[in-house]
């Protein structure tokens, strides 16, 4: 029996997994978390038949309409099994399988470029990243190249944090913005106990967090946000005020990346305790 001390900090009000990198994703209410993250998360992408780099929106210059595809998994993730295949919403409304035989002419015809949809290997595979001219970020009006971790299609964490008293925050900061959670893209959102507006996710840092009665995540380090932020999305309007207020006000960061160090079953409702 563990003695360690937890301090109940909020629960958990959604949980999200995106199948196909930089498309939307599907809200859950329950999921497996590995090692690798929520069980299913990123498990595909669109690699550019060209230059062999992931399509992301990161680059909307290259992939300007990658948030208009949404994808989801036809039959439930399963722990120790094969990653199911994916159903893919086009901006046409038509939908896609990725078990049929024409899905990477069907996806490169949408996309005006030539691309094909992967799985997640073994190899390092990298990406690209258009940075806005804005004040505070590293670079400014120009695209670097990044590589994504060793057989994986996340960017840099296996999971990502984002608390509503972040949210509730920026919203003050900037009332004219629309800052919702699908902006954000994160695996699991809290919602605090204590009602507080405030960047709360940062004081979580090198500290682990305790999710339901067996998950426990490592907080590694603050989420960077980039251009996808202000990106176009459904309803959502483009808007760089959202980048812009984050950098003003919080480093650039909104919500916090995560290693697994337990995994389980975590449930929307389940309580979040930091130890």
């Amino acid at each position: 029996m563990s003695h360690t001390t937890q301090t109940e900090v909020g629960s958990v009000v959604s949980l999200w997994q995106y199948p196909v990198k930089s498309m939307m994703g599907e809200e859950l209410n329950a999921t497996e978390v590995t090692e690798r993250g929520l069980l299913g998360d990123r498990a595909y992408a669109l690699v550019d038949s060209s230059d062999g780099k992931v399509a992301t929106a990161k680059n909307p210059r290259k992939w300007p309409r990658l948030f208009d595809f949404r994808a989801t998994f036809i039959e439930p993730t399963r722990a120790a099994a094969k990653v199911p295949p994916v159903r893919i919403a086009l901006p046409d409304g038509t939908t896609v399988t990725s078990d049929q035989g024409d899905l990477n002419r069907i996806l490169s015809k949408a996309l005006s470029r030539e691309v094909t949809l992967r799985a997640a290997e073994r190899e390092a595979v990298n990406a690209e990243e258009y940075w806005p001219d804005m004040e505070g970020l590293d670079h400014r009006d120009t695209v670097t190249d990044f590589t994504l971790p060793e057989g994986t299609f996340f960017d840099c964490a296996m999971v990502h944090l984002l608390t509503t008293a972040t949210l509730d925050r920026l919203r003050e900061l900037y009332p004219q913005g629309r800052f919702e959670v699908r902006r954000f893209r994160p695996n699991i959102v809290v919602q605090l106990a204590s009602g507080e507006k405030g960047f709360a996710e940062n004081a979580w840092v090198g500290h682990t967090l305790a999710i339901g009665t067996a998950v426990r995540l490592n907080i590694t380090g603050p989420c960077g946000r980039c251009v996808m932020t202000t990106l176009a999305q459904g309803d959502l309007s483009r808007d760089p005020g959202i980048l812009r207020t984050a950098a003003q006000h919080n480093q650039v960061n909104v919500g916090v990346y995560a290693a697994v160090a337990r995994g389980g079953t975590i449930r929307r409702g389940d309580s979040v305790r930091i130890e």
